[in-house]
């Protein structure tokens, strides 16, 4: 049998929640319209965007 559309919203949420620790930001107004700008320019999601800059920082850090 198929599973429902809320079936299949509830399996992804569940999912999610077990395999992945979220995280929020506050930003002021206008930020993230930059950082999605930026992160269109790639090609790539805003989440990657940020994923990518934190750890390029990190990496430079530790250098």
């Amino acid at each position: 049998m198929a599973m429902s559309q809320q079936e299949k919203t509830d399996y992804k949420r569940k999912f999610n929640e077990e395999k992945y620790d979220r995280v929020g930001l506050y930003l002021k107004q206008g930020e993230k319209e930059r950082w999605q700008a930026a992160a269109d320019q790639q090609n790539i999601s805003l989440s990657e965007f940020i994923k990518r800059c934190v750890n390029e920082k990190i990496s430079h850090d530790k250098g």
